[in-house]
C-alpha cells in the first residue's frame, strides 16, 4: 500500500495540486404569491428590498462583463469512490466485491485513478484542461446526517448550527462594486432558495422561467405574471404601489429568456430531466444578460443504499445525467465559458466497503469538480489518505484531506471577487496562501 501512495503521488503530484401545475386565475395575495409563486424571494416578510425603486431603478444594468459562478450540489451523498475510482488499489477492489471499477471499464486518467465510465462527457473536459478534480474533500465535521451535512455545507460553517445565512450569499456580500446591480445577481433553479445563497443579499429562486415570460401586455402574460403584475397595479399600498410597475419590468426581463424562444448552440442537447432543464434555464439567464453573478441548482438521487451498481446501474444512470447536463450547459455557453467557474459538491462521500444490499451507506470523504476557462484543469489536486484499514476515518471510510471551504473560498475568491475570506467563512483559515491554485 506504501508503494501505491509513493506512485499516486508522484504521477499527479497530489501533494501540491491534488411539480408542474395548473395556474388558473384565481385571487392571488401578496402572502399567497410569496409562499406559492415560481418567484421566492428571500430576506423579508414583506415587500423584499431589492424591489425597491431605488435598486429596480438599476436592475437593467446587467454586469455583463464581470466573471460568473455556478455552484452544483449534489443532495444525497454521492460515491465519490466510485465516481473518481482508484481502481488500482487493492484494498478498493477488496472492499467493494461486486461495486468495484474494473481497469477495462474506468476512463483512466493517470494509470491510478479512473472517471466512471456513465462520466464520458467529462473526459473531453479533463484532457482539454478545463476540469480540475479534487479528491478527498469533504468536511471537517463527523456527521452522517444528511440534514446536518448539508446545512453545515451551505452554510460554510461545519458542525455550527447558529449560524443563519450562506456562504454563497456571504461571498457575494464582501464585493466591492463599482457597477450598479441587477436584481438577478443570485439566482437559484428551484421553488426555493436554497441554504447557500439565504442571508442579507436579496436572491431569486425560479422554478421554471415561462412562468416569467411576459411576451406582452397584461393579456399575453402568463397566469402567474398576470397575477403578480395585478396586484402590484391594483394594491393601494403605497410602497407597492409606488414601485408596482418597475418591479414587474424587472420582472420582464425575464422574456428575454423565453423557453420557447431559446434554442442552445448548434449541436447542444441538454438531457430532458429536471437538472438538465436546470442548466438549460442558467445558460439562458447568463446569456440573456441579465447581471447574474451566481446561479445554484442541485440534483438529487445520491443516497445508494441499495442497489448501487458499478459501471451500469443506479449510480450510473444518476452519474449520465449529472456529466451530460453540465457539458451540454460548458458547449452551449460558447466563447462566454472562458468568464464561467463551476463548481460540485455532495454532503459527504459513502463508506468504503459496500454493505449487504449492494450499496454504500453513509460515509465522509468525497470528490469535488471544479469546471471553468481559467481553471487549471487536467489533474488531480489534494493529498490521497489512502485506503488501507489504518487509513480510513473510524475504520470505515476515505478520510478528508482537503476541506471543502478551501475549494470554495478559491473559486469565490477568483471569481466573485471575494477577498474578505473570514467573513465568508469564518473560523477557517483560509487565505490565498493556503489555496490549491486551481484557477
Amino acid at each position: 500500500m506504501n508503494t501505491i501512495r509513493t506512485a499516486i503521488h508522484d504521477t499527479t503530484d497530489w501533494g501540491c495540486d491534488l411539480h408542474g401545475r395548473d395556474l388558473a386565475p384565481r385571487r392571488i395575495t401578496r402572502r399567497g404569491f410569496m409562499k406559492d409563486g415560481a418567484l421566492a424571494l428571500i430576506g423579508t416578510s414583506t415587500i423584499p428590498a431589492f424591489l425597491t425603486r431605488s435598486v429596480l431603478a438599476e436592475a437593467t444594468t446587467a454586469a455583463a462583463s464581470r466573471k460568473k459562478l455556478v455552484v452544483l450540489f449534489q443532495r444525497g451523498a454521492a460515491d465519490g469512490l466510485n465516481i473518481v475510482a482508484p481502481y488500482r488499489d487493492p484494498n478498493y477492489v477488496a472492499m467493494r466485491p461486486s461495486l468495484a471499477l474494473k481497469p477495462d471499464q474506468v476512463l483512466d486518467l493517470n494509470g491510478t485513478f479512473g472517471l466512471h465510465p456513465a462520466l464520458a462527457s467529462f473526459k473531453p473536459l479533463y484532457d482539454q484542461g478545463h476540469l480540475a478534480i479534487i479528491h478527498a474533500a469533504g468536511s471537517p465535521d463527523t456527521t452522517r446526517s444528511h440534514f446536518d451535512a448539508q446545512d453545515y455545507m451551505e452554510s460554510g460553517t461545519p458542525g455550527v448550527k447558529a449560524t443563519t445565512d450562506g456562504w454563497l450569499n456571504r461571498a457575494l456580500s464582501t464585493e466591492h462594486l463599482s457597477t450598479k446591480l441587477s436584481a438577478f445577481r443570485a439566482v437559484a433553479l428551484g421553488s426555493q432558495v436554497p441554504r447557500t445563497l439565504q442571508g442579507k443579499l436579496p436572491a431569486i429562486a425560479l422554478n421554471n422561467l415561462s412562468d416569467f415570460s411576459v411576451g406582452g401586455k397584461f393579456a399575453n402574460a402568463a397566469p402567474v405574471a398576470q397575477a403578480f403584475q395585478a396586484l402590484y397595479d391594483d394594491s393601494t399600498d403605497a410602497v407597492l404601489h409606488g414601485t408596482g410597475q418597475e418591479t414587474f419590468e424587472a420582472v420582464r426581463m425575464l422574456k428575454f429568456a423565453d423557453p420557447a424562444q431559446y434554442k442552445p448552440a448548434d449541436g447542444v442537447t441538454y438531457p430532458n430531466a429536471p437538472f438538465g432543464n436546470s442548466l438549460r434555464q442558467i445558460a439562458q439567464l447568463l446569456k440573456a444578460n441579465l447581471g447574474v453573478e451566481a446561479a445554484f441548482a442541485d440534483i438529487g438521487g445520491w443516497d445508494t443504499h441499495v442497489n448501487q451498481g458499478a459501471a451500469t446501474g443506479q449510480l450510473a444512470n444518476r452519474l449520465r445525467e449529472f456529466s451530460d447536463s453540465i457539458a451540454a450547459f460548458w458547449h452551449d455557453m460558447g466563447d462566454d465559458a472562458e468568464h464561467i467557474t463551476l463548481v460540485t459538491m455532495s454532503e459527504f462521500g459513502r463508506t468504503a466497503h459496500q454493505n449487504g444490499t449492494g450499496g454504500t451507506d453513509h460515509g465522509h470523504a468525497n470528490v469535488m469538480f471544479v469546471l471553468g476557462g481559467h481553471v487549471r484543469g487536467g489533474k488531480l489536486y489534494g493529498k490521497w489518505p489512502g485506503l488501507a484499514p489504518e487509513q480510513l476515518n473510524e475504520g470505515r471510510d476515505l478520510a478528508v484531506t482537503t476541506d471543502f471551504r478551501r475549494v470554495l473560498a478559491e473559486v469565490s475568491f477568483r471569481s466573485l471577487g471575494a477577498h474578505n475570506l473570514a467573513s465568508v467563512f469564518p473560523d477557517a483559515e483560509i487565505s490565498p496562501s493556503t489555496f490549491l491554485n486551481l484557477i
